[in-house]
């Protein structure tokens, strides 16, 4: 396989690079101490859609600015039409502004929107819904969150119970969604719904719903992690209202609505390019004057090997990556190659988060950026990378798509 580009995919790679750095806000920096996603793709130090409520007035702005300058484009979401407010970018060009965004260090702009809920209505959504939704989400004006998961249906999500009743021209919603990241800094969320209760097989009966999480009788609770952060939430639906007119595909038919969804997570691309960072950055610091404060005094040759295989696992990564993006690139679609993907990108960021925990001794323990190897970079993902084999699917599911689907074996 040749991952070079062709001469065309070059110049627009430089075009997106000479763009970053002329645009950029200078005021919208990085900070280390606001940790507010466990996404393995986050650029470390941002998060869009919390940096646009912060607190800070120049962090606030600088947020939105970006915004405003990416939308120009069409980059905030390049894949959708150009009627909706997108550039129509190929999977291709989209990976390329992905990868150069983060090789940059810059943000991204409204993930969940962009790459999940655009993708479903485009498919799946009427006219009506995408010229509602999809335009606003382009223009950075609005984030969605992801209301799936609950408690006790996680990996067994067609075990769902939150409730849809059909009451005139509305649903009226009862239940609760868990670990629903960032939903305190979102306006809207994706809804799975049970509609039919007496369904012969449970997912049969499940309803895809947008849900303007303003509706009175909605309650976002965050929920703080190991790290003192609040990446997610847990979300409360009372009596809630929603218009069937925000139901996307048919009633009861919402499941293959829903393994849709799942199915435009993106390539892995940007989680390759931000270890590479922290692995880059760890070396680099092993070879400078600080290393005689930070490191323990054994790291540089305790680590050695360990620093040389996390490299080589970093390269099959990109290229695992990079074989989703071909496929998508060619009119495909990727099957229990995405599993692989994220099977391994899991437990890789595992592995590296471990190495640079080693290599810090006590300095690990810390977590304040400030004063404190790397921004305690390495502390922050070892506290994250715990929760990484369950995102997007926990590591025992991912195992048994890549059995049955890839390898053909039997499912017992």
């Amino acid at each position: 396989m040749n991952w070079k580009d062709t001469p065309e995919q070059a110049a627009f790679r430089a075009e997106v690079r000479e763009f970053i750095r002329a645009r950029f806000p200078s005021a919208y920096r990085a900070d280390t101490d606001m940790q507010q996603s466990l996404e393995p793709e986050d650029v470390y130090g941002y998060n869009w859609a919390a940096d646009r409520r912060a607190a800070d007035a120049q962090r606030r702005e600088g947020a939105m600015a970006w915004a405003s300058t990416l939308a120009e484009r069409g980059w905030v979401a390049p894949h959708f039409p150009k009627e909706y407010g997108g550039a129509e970018l190929g999977a291709i060009e989209d990976c390329i502004l992905q990868e150069e965004m983060m090789r940059e260090r810059v943000p991204s702009v409204s993930g969940i929107g962009v790459n999940l809920l655009g993708p479903t209505l485009l498919a799946f959504g009427t006219e009506t819904q995408k010229l509602e939704h999809l335009p606003r989400i382009a223009r950075g004006e609005v984030a969605w969150a992801q209301g799936f998961s609950e408690p006790g249906s996680g990996s067994d999500l067609a075990s769902l119970k939150t409730r849809a009743v059909r009451d005139g021209e509305d649903y009226v919603v009862n239940g609760q969604k868990v670990w629903t990241s960032l939903a305190q800094y979102s306006e809207w969320a994706m809804l799975l719904v049970r509609t039919d209760p007496g369904a012969e097989r449970p997912h049969r009966g499940i309803s895809y719903l947008m849900v303007d999480l303003a509706s009175p009788g909605v309650t976002v609770r965050p929920i703080e992690d190991l790290r003192g952060g609040t990446p997610f939430c847990e979300i409360f639906f009372e009596d809630v209202r929603v218009p069937a007119a925000n139901r996307v595909g048919e009633e009861n038919q919402g499941w293959r609505v829903a393994m849709a969804t799942l199915g435009f997570e993106r390539s892995g691309l940007g989680s390759v390019i931000r270890y590479q960072h922290a692995l880059d950055r760890l070396i680099a610091l092993m070879k400078s004057d600080e290393s005689k404060r930070f490191l323990r005094t054994d790291a540089r040759g305790a680590l050695r090997q360990e620093i040389a295989q996390r490299q080589i696992e970093i390269r099959v990564l990109y290229n695992l990556a990079l074989h989703s993006v071909s496929t998508k690139a060619s009119g495909g679609v990727p099957g229990h190659e995405a599993s692989i993907s994220q099977l391994f990108g899991a437990e890789l960021h595992q592995r590296l988060a471990r190495t640079g925990m080693k290599a810090f001794g006590p300095w690990a323990q810390l977590t304040q950026g400030k004063d404190t190897p790397l921004e305690a970079m390495f502390t922050h993902d070892f506290l994250g990378a715990i929760a990484h084999p369950f995102l997007g699917g926990s590591s025992e599911v991912q195992r048994n798509v890549i059995a049955t689907r890839g390898l053909g074996l039997p499912r017992s």
